[in-house]
């Protein structure tokens, strides 16, 4: 880093340390992790102390964001489990299935109509780095214990699963962008390598690691601090070797999580010294906690390096991208997706608003950001803007609504126990997710 290094990580240090003592306080409030961490990047950011800078480093901030949505994609697809699919399969797959595409292509569309200097090309990737949805920015409302099980669990999956749909097409428009690394690849190469080998990078590595850990837990060969510890390097190497290999070590991570999880349930059961004190399984536990804290972090970069500067050069074109992206862009295909599901206006409305735009999309904007591609500053322009307001609308409406929802489904479900709402047996989130 620059000269400022120091103070900067002394100031992500009093963050985190700051944030970390009232955690527990600030989870029952209105108040997210995202928006805490996102306010002080805007402090330490060149429009505040000018600590960070994108221009300045740019390694060091891309490093800290890829390999935080390499761990949460690692532990996402980790814990996808298909118990959630059994009764309430409905909404993840047709939030994916239909919502995902129209979302993708409403965002593009509304970008290229809206945001002048953007190619065809450049607006489709706009709307693609604007899909994905991430659940711990409105995490009050994703996880709210009194919310029906097939919402809760149906977000989650969608936020657990989308994220690697959109990862190979956003590969493959980086193509379009002159002047990036993937332009000289070519289409070809890119769809060589990010669809057939770092998937099968992903495959071997996690597949191979959970079956040999699940072999030497059975044995007692491993101690519980190195069985939590196996998942990171699990991810870590996947991403890396993908990442040597010229493919995408997000879409390698992601699937080395699917296998690892699928070897490890295949395998011989563990013993009870392998597990945690409630008996659950706590492999992925460190991975888990890496992850959430890289994340946070990330949001704290991004609210400096990327928010910051796009507020500076705020329109009133941005800023109707914003709302627009955030209601309609995500409401029209959701309320499509859910036609003929039975599920009550009420749910769908729910569904609707809280698809939010985090981690995935403030990484990918960062990483078309710092391309020196013609359209890249108006592109992580409408990106930043666009999370930035996600993160504070929904945080601040996540415990109101979730109250709310809650309220109403229960009155609902008291009067008509045959909803469709109530279909799915509520199984619980693992203890991670409700922290």
């Amino acid at each position: 880093m620059s000269g400022n290094g120091g103070w900067a990580a002394a100031a992500v240090a009093a963050v985190t340390g700051g944030y970390a003592l009232v955690s527990r306080r600030l989870a029952a409030s209105a108040v997210s992790a995202p928006m805490v961490f996102t306010a002080a990047g805007l402090l330490i950011g060149p429009a505040g102390l000018g600590l960070l800078d994108l221009e300045r480093d740019a390694g060091p901030v891309l490093t800290l964001a890829e390999a935080a949505l390499a761990l949460v994609l690692f532990t996402d697809a980790a814990t996808v489990r298909s118990e959630e699919f059994r009764s309430g399969w409905f909404l993840p797959g047709r939030l994916l299935v239909v919502g995902l595409p129209l979302t993708i292509a409403g965002g593009g569309l509304l970008a290229w109509g809206l945001l002048p200097g953007l190619t065809g090309w450049e607006a489709a990737l706009v709307g693609v780095i604007l899909a994905p949805t991430d659940a711990s920015v409105s995490k009050a409302a994703v996880f709210a214990p009194r919310i029906p099980a097939v919402v809760r669990h149906g977000l989650n999956a969608e936020c657990g699963l989308n994220e690697c749909l959109v990862l190979p097409a956003f590969a493959v428009l980086l193509v379009a962008l002159p002047g990036t690394p993937a332009s000289h690849q070519g289409a070809a190469g890119i769809l060589r390598h990010v669809l057939l080998l770092s998937p099968l990078l992903g495959l071997v590595a996690g597949g191979l690691g959970g079956m040999l850990l699940s072999r030497s837990r059975a044995a007692g060969r491993v101690t519980d601090e190195w069985r939590r510890i196996l998942p990171l390097a699990l991810a870590t190497g996947a991403g890396a070797l993908a990442a040597a290999t010229g493919g995408s070590a997000f879409v390698a991570a992601w699937v080395a999580g699917f296998a690892f999880a699928a070897a490890l349930r295949a395998g011989p059961p563990p013993g009870p010294a392998t597990d945690g004190e409630d008996g659950a399984d706590d492999t992925l536990e460190s991975v888990e906690h890496l992850a959430a804290l890289l994340a946070a972090l990330s949001f704290l970069v991004f609210g400096a390096v990327l928010l910051g500067p796009a507020l500076a050069h705020l329109s009133w074109r941005v800023a109707c991208y914003a709302v627009l992206s955030l209601t309609v862009v995500r409401a029209l295909p959701t309320v499509l997706a859910l036609a003929g599901s039975r599920l009550r206006p009420p749910t769908v409305a729910y569904t609707a608003w809280f698809g939010s735009r985090g981690l995935p999309s403030l990484v990918l904007g960062l990483i078309v950001a710092a391309e020196a591609a013609p359209g890249a500053r108006s592109m992580g322009t409408a990106v930043a803007v666009t999370v930035g307001l996600g993160v504070l609308l929904h945080g601040v409406s996540s415990v109101p609504l979730a109250d709310r929802y809650g309220r109403w489904y229960e009155a609902a479900a008291s009067r008509r126990p045959s909803l469709r709402e109530s279909v799915s047996a509520g199984l619980p989130l693992p203890e991670w997710k409700r922290r």
